[in-house]
């Protein structure tokens, strides 16, 4: 009788992350996201553990620049809505 076999370790896939990101923020960087999300189950089922984690981190990655790009270009757009409102008063 074979020994049994210890359970892959967990390796989350941020897939809810790429999708929201894909869905709500900048959709280039959300579908990179999904890619290697969906990537990371079937390389921990493969047994491709390293491959696991460099996708996994990969999907992170991508999915907090798809989120972190448009709220940093918003953030921008209301500082220049907020000092353009500040010199057209000054002026007046």
């Amino acid at each position: 009788m074979p020994a049994p076999q210890p359970p892959p370790p967990y390796i989350p896939n941020h897939l809810v992350w790429a999708i929201l990101a894909t869905l709500f923020c900048c959709l280039p960087g959300g579908i990179v996201a999904i890619v290697y999300a969906a990537r990371v189950d079937g390389k921990v089922a493969a047994g491709d553990i390293a491959g696991a984690r460099s996708d996994s981190e990969n999907a992170k990655l991508w999915s907090m620049i798809s989120i972190g790009f448009p709220a940093a270009l918003f953030v921008l757009y209301f500082l220049f809505l907020l000092f353009a409102g500040a010199i057209g008063a000054i002026n007046n």
